[in-house]
Protein backbone atom coordinates (compact mmCIF):
# COMPACT_ATOMS: atom_id res chain seq x y z
CA UNK A 1 0.00 0.00 0.00
CA UNK A 2 2.80 2.41 0.86
CA UNK A 3 4.48 1.75 -2.50
CA UNK A 4 1.23 2.55 -4.32
CA UNK A 5 0.94 5.86 -2.45
CA UNK A 6 4.56 6.70 -3.22
CA UNK A 7 3.99 6.04 -6.92
CA UNK A 8 0.73 7.98 -6.97
CA UNK A 9 2.32 11.07 -5.46
CA UNK A 10 5.60 10.81 -7.34
CA UNK A 11 7.65 9.85 -4.29
CA UNK A 12 9.36 6.90 -5.95
CA UNK A 13 12.89 6.86 -7.34
CA UNK A 14 14.37 10.28 -8.14
CA UNK A 15 13.72 11.49 -11.66
CA UNK A 16 15.80 13.98 -13.64
CA UNK A 17 13.22 16.30 -15.14
CA UNK A 18 15.98 17.97 -17.16
CA UNK A 19 16.79 14.63 -18.80
CA UNK A 20 13.11 13.99 -19.48
CA UNK A 21 12.85 17.36 -21.25
CA UNK A 22 15.92 16.48 -23.33
CA UNK A 23 14.04 13.32 -24.35
CA UNK A 24 11.14 15.45 -25.57
CA UNK A 25 8.91 15.30 -22.49
CA UNK A 26 5.66 17.24 -22.55
CA UNK A 27 4.70 19.29 -19.49
CA UNK A 28 0.96 19.23 -18.88
CA UNK A 29 -0.25 21.83 -16.38
CA UNK A 30 -3.65 20.73 -15.05
CA UNK A 31 -4.55 23.92 -13.19
CA UNK A 32 -7.44 26.14 -14.23
CA UNK A 33 -6.97 28.60 -17.08
CA UNK A 34 -6.85 31.51 -14.61
CA UNK A 35 -4.21 29.81 -12.45
CA UNK A 36 -2.14 29.05 -15.55
CA UNK A 37 -2.36 32.64 -16.79
CA UNK A 38 -1.03 33.92 -13.45
CA UNK A 39 2.22 32.00 -14.01
CA UNK A 40 3.42 28.80 -15.65
CA UNK A 41 6.41 26.93 -17.05
CA UNK A 42 7.32 28.17 -20.51
CA UNK A 43 6.44 25.54 -23.10
CA UNK A 44 3.91 23.77 -20.88
CA UNK A 45 0.42 22.97 -22.13
CA UNK A 46 -2.58 23.93 -20.01
CA UNK A 47 -5.26 21.24 -19.87
CA UNK A 48 -7.37 21.70 -16.72
CA UNK A 49 -7.85 18.43 -14.83
CA UNK A 50 -11.62 18.37 -15.40
CA UNK A 51 -11.01 18.58 -19.19
CA UNK A 52 -8.17 16.06 -19.36
CA UNK A 53 -10.23 13.04 -20.45
CA UNK A 54 -11.73 14.95 -23.37
CA UNK A 55 -8.38 16.38 -24.53
CA UNK A 56 -6.12 13.32 -24.44
CA UNK A 57 -5.53 13.66 -28.19
CA UNK A 58 -3.45 16.80 -27.51
CA UNK A 59 -0.84 14.67 -25.70
CA UNK A 60 1.64 12.43 -27.53
CA UNK A 61 1.71 8.88 -26.20
CA UNK A 62 5.21 8.22 -27.53
CA UNK A 63 6.86 10.96 -25.45
CA UNK A 64 7.30 11.23 -21.68
CA UNK A 65 4.65 13.31 -19.89
CA UNK A 66 5.24 15.42 -16.79
CA UNK A 67 2.11 16.61 -15.00
CA UNK A 68 2.06 19.63 -12.71
CA UNK A 69 -0.44 21.79 -10.84
CA UNK A 70 -0.30 24.08 -7.80
CA UNK A 71 0.64 21.58 -5.08
CA UNK A 72 0.87 18.10 -6.61
CA UNK A 73 -2.60 16.73 -5.79
CA UNK A 74 -4.26 17.40 -9.16
CA UNK A 75 -1.13 16.37 -11.04
CA UNK A 76 -1.22 13.03 -9.18
CA UNK A 77 -4.82 12.57 -10.35
CA UNK A 78 -3.80 13.54 -13.88
CA UNK A 79 -1.02 10.96 -13.83
CA UNK A 80 -3.54 8.26 -12.87
CA UNK A 81 -5.91 9.33 -15.65
CA UNK A 82 -3.14 9.27 -18.24
CA UNK A 83 -1.84 5.88 -17.06
CA UNK A 84 -5.35 4.41 -17.24
CA UNK A 85 -5.62 5.70 -20.83
CA UNK A 86 -2.51 3.96 -22.09
CA UNK A 87 0.20 6.54 -21.46
CA UNK A 88 3.20 4.59 -20.24
CA UNK A 89 5.81 7.16 -19.24
CA UNK A 90 4.06 9.64 -16.94
CA UNK A 91 5.66 11.56 -14.06
CA UNK A 92 4.03 13.69 -11.38
CA UNK A 93 6.11 16.86 -11.33
CA UNK A 94 4.14 18.25 -8.38
CA UNK A 95 3.70 21.98 -7.98
CA UNK A 96 4.65 23.97 -11.08
CA UNK A 97 6.88 26.45 -9.20
CA UNK A 98 8.99 23.72 -7.59
CA UNK A 99 9.11 21.79 -10.89
CA UNK A 100 10.37 24.89 -12.68
CA UNK A 101 13.34 25.00 -10.30
CA UNK A 102 14.21 21.39 -11.22
CA UNK A 103 14.29 22.04 -14.97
Amino acid sequence: MLQILKQLFGLGPKVSYKELLQQGAQIIDVRTKGEYQSGHIRGSVNIPLQQLNSQLSKIKKDKPVITCCASGMRSASAKSILKSNGFTEVYNGGGWASLQQKL
